[in-house]
């Protein structure tokens, strides 16, 4: 079903043939060929990198990348802004997008999300740009209608920012690479390694995207084949596929953990461009006869069933067939992970009680979002139930279009009408359950959802306040089939219904009327709307000469997501108040956090204040021994342990509300996306890595020393010394893992803020 060719580069020719990297094997392309293979120009084949190339102001291997157009939405956009501005920006000099589809139900903390988006409409009056109104669309539908292009770029403060099926390479980033390029500045990254995804085949007729999507997730992302690369879909498989149907796959490419995501592009994506009244935004996309890649993807579409991925993570991927025919195993591992995964004792996740006769029970259906909301999906989900009840003792299933103009064609082909008279509940378009702030189950209910993630708490559960809930991820049609049988988990291979797909009418009128265009229109004179909520940033000091971390949080999963370092749903609320929202920080994985990290942030602010105190008193012995200098000249900071921090959202408060609680630092065995390792960076924190995580454990004591001379003098490898009371100093190498000029002078000026505000002295 799935194969993958890894280890040396991989040569492809015409999608047919793939080639290990071997003597024997370049003897054999070269008889093909008539001449020697040039490894180099081959890689230069891809898709991927002419488009690269035309963005990149750097050379050939470390990049310097402008966008063509940006997007955030209103978790992110105000904090982006509020940076810029602090960092001298006067106008938004390319096509910023501002969407309201995350906090737009205004359900939580009174006015300050309304407060949010007015802030946002007179940002985009003030400095150019484009504001989406509340409802109107999600972020992703908007961008791929508005947007994309074929040989464009595309960078968004979402990790799920994901056009590739447009030809649109889009990268999801924290909220401070966006500043980047409204200073005019540059998005740097390593040329990154590009993985070919070579479909084959066409799906069955009850299989739809995410079905295609979890299985190559599965493949993939344990092993780490694809992360930070960039993911290329080729091969004949491609033309088998409807536009929407290669979306939804390709937003979904995010939890691979990949970079970003570009595909060939043909007559269907012209079709689509003409579709939405911009024909002028499609060329053809293909790569060359004779192509290298970094490792392929290798997928045959007709061998794929309609499948699940189960709590809590889209990799843990079955068939819908193998969880019905072995429940009760596979719940009951399930159940052993999550007493890992969850501390709080009150919490018991019992998967057992959904089997009922040899069935699976569910409680909740719904289809949402970037990757559940599509047109093709909603119509599909309304053939399924036509005629027939959604909605038996209490079931709940929610349906939500990614735009209001799929809503209104859908609504005029019928297909709302057919969803409604099934009991089907029509919601806006709105994000909320693909992040926890909207149809959050029951304690204890299971939830099968066409949305993104299924991480533990992203549902919008409390598991430290006794709460919890099941997420698994299941494609549209699968979960009408399943809400048609009384919510017992059921394939659509095993429904009766007609796929009939239906040709998409795409109505720009709805945008010309809600959404406002200031593109080319930016008025200086303009005064910004700001909340009693909206807050500036806290003044964050420069790297000192030497630093005294103490670890407050140790964390041991194998992978920590954002969600887990700062928890999405209501908390997001209070994205624009610095202080208020890091009040939350590791709420959800360890609570005690934020008063351990205050309590270190005391002595700095004494220190600063000319009222220097050791952190504890025995550290002053220790660190003459040392040869350090007096406390008064050495930076106290807190710091976190996570083995692999940062996979999931893109979300920068993950690392800025570290900062403003004085955190300095994070020790890794790896970071799991680059996005985060930026964010850090980003907000002035040190990401280090080290080999041994026992050397670190909660309330361990860090000193590294010449820290600031280290990095100025362009090491990598840092000597430091873990100190205990009673016990002789241990010496600790630490590692930056490489950082550009750039990254070095945002982190001794302690943040991206006042790296801009000393270049604009």
């Amino acid at each position: 079903m799935i194969k993958l060719y890894e280890g040396k580069p991989i040569w492809l020719r015409n999608t047919a043939e793939i080639l290990p990297d071997t003597p024997e094997q370049e003897a054999v392309f070269q008889s093909k060929t008539g001449k020697k293979t040039d490894r180099h120009a081959l890689r230069d084949n891809t898709i991927a990198w002419p488009i690269l190339t035309a963005h990149n102001f750097g050379d050939d291997v470390n990049l310097n990348i402008k966008f063509d157009s940006i997007t955030s939405h209103d978790i992110t956009f105000v904090g982006i802004i509020q940076t810029s501005i602090a960092s001298g920006m006067k106008e938004f000099p390319l096509p910023y997008v501002l969407t309201n589809c995350h906090n737009s139900l205004n359900a939580v903390g009174g006015t300050i999300n309304e407060d949010d988006h007015k802030f946002g409409l007179s940002a985009v009056k003030k400095y150019g740009g484009v504001f989406v109104p509340t409802n109107v669309a999600v972020i992703h539908s908007y961008n791929r209608e508005m947007m994309a292009g074929c040989g464009r770029m595309i960078l968004g403060s979402d990790s799920h920012t994901r056009y590739g099926a447009l030809g649109t390479i889009a990268i999801g980033e924290g909220g401070g690479e966006l500043s980047k390029q409204l200073l005019k500045q540059t998005y740097d990254v390593k040329r990154p390694e590009v993985v070919g995804v070579v479909l084959r085949g066409e799906p069955k007729p009850w299989v739809g995207p995410q079905d295609v999507a979890l299985n190559i997730i599965k493949a993939v992302f344990k092993v780490g084949f694809t992360q930070n690369k960039i993911m290329e879909f080729i091969g004949p498989g491609v033309a088998s596929l409807p536009i929407e149907f290669r979306n939804g796959i390709d937003v979904m490419t995010t939890e691979t953990k990949c970079l970003s995501s570009i595909w060939r592009t043909d007559d269907k994506t012209k079709e689509y461009f003409e579709i939405h009244k911009r024909p002028e935004a499609y060329k053809q996309l293909i790569e060359g006869e004779e192509v290298c890649y970094d490792g392929i993807v290798e997928v045959d579409l007709s061998e794929i069933d309609p499948s699940i991925a189960l709590p809590y993570h889209p990799s843990e991927v079955y068939t819908i067939k193998e969880v019905l025919k072995n429940p009760h195993d596979i719940f009951a591992e399930i159940e052993e992970r999550s007493k890992t995964l969850f501390e709080n004792n009150d919490v018991v996740v019992d998967m057992q009680s959904k089997i009922i006769d040899g069935k699976v029970k569910t409680d909740q259906g719904i289809i949402v979002g970037c990757s559940g909301g599509t047109f093709d999906n909603l119509l599909a989900a309304s053939q399924i139930v036509k005629g027939k009840s959604a909605a038996a003792n209490g079931y709940s299933f929610s349906c939500y279009a990614g735009s209001q103009p799929i809503y209104l064609d859908l609504l005029k082909k019928g297909a709302i009408a057919d969803l409604v008279e099934a009991g089907a509940i029509i919601k806006p378009s709105f994000c909320g359950p693909c992040f926890g702030a909207g149809d959050t189950p029951g304690n204890n209910e299971f939830s099968i959802r066409h949305a993104t993630r299924n991480f533990p708490n992203r549902e919008g559960s409390k598991p430290g306040e006794g709460q919890i809930s099941m997420v698994a991820l299941m494609d549209a049609r699968s979960i009408a089939a399943t809400a048609i049988n009384g919510g017992y988990l059921t394939s659509a291979e095993d429904v009766d219904w007609e796929n009939r797909p239906l040709p998409f009418v795409f109505d720009k009128g709805i945008y010309d009327r809600t959404v406002v265009n200031c593109l080319g229109k930016a008025d200086p004179k303009a005064e910004l709307v700001y909340g009693p909520n909206i807050k500036p940033w806290p003044n964050m000091p420069a790297l000192t000469d030497d630093l005294l971390l103490v670890v407050s949080s140790h964390i041991d999963d194998p992978v920590t997501t954002t969600d887990e370092l700062i928890p999405s749903g209501e908390t997001s609320s209070y994205r624009s108040n610095p202080l208020r929202l890091a009040e939350f920080t590791l709420s959800r994985k360890d609570p005690a956090y934020v008063a351990h990290a205050k309590n270190v942030q005391t002595y700095e602010v004494k220190k600063e204040k000319g009222n220097a105190e050791y952190y504890k008193p025995w550290l002053k012995e220790k660190l003459e021994a040392l040869g350090a200098d007096p406390i008064e000249k050495i930076g106290i900071g807190s710091a976190i342990f996570a083995n692999s921090p940062g996979d999931g959202s893109a979300r920068e408060q993950a690392a800025s509300n570290q900062k403003v609680l004085g955190g300095w630092a994070n020790f890794a065995k790896e970071y799991a996306t680059k996005r985060y390792r930026s964010n850090l960076i980003n907000w002035g924190i040190l990401p280090f890595l080290v080999k041994d995580g026992e050397l670190l454990p909660k309330d361990a004591i860090v000193f590294v020393p010449n820290i600031r001379k280290a990095i100025l003098g362009k090491k990598d490898e840092i000597h430091a010394y873990v100190l205990f009371e009673n016990e002789e100093p241990k010496d600790i190498t630490l590692k930056l893992g490489g950082l550009t000029d750039n990254e070095r002078e945002i982190l001794l000026a302690g943040c991206l803020i006042n790296f801009n505000r000393n270049n604009a002295k």
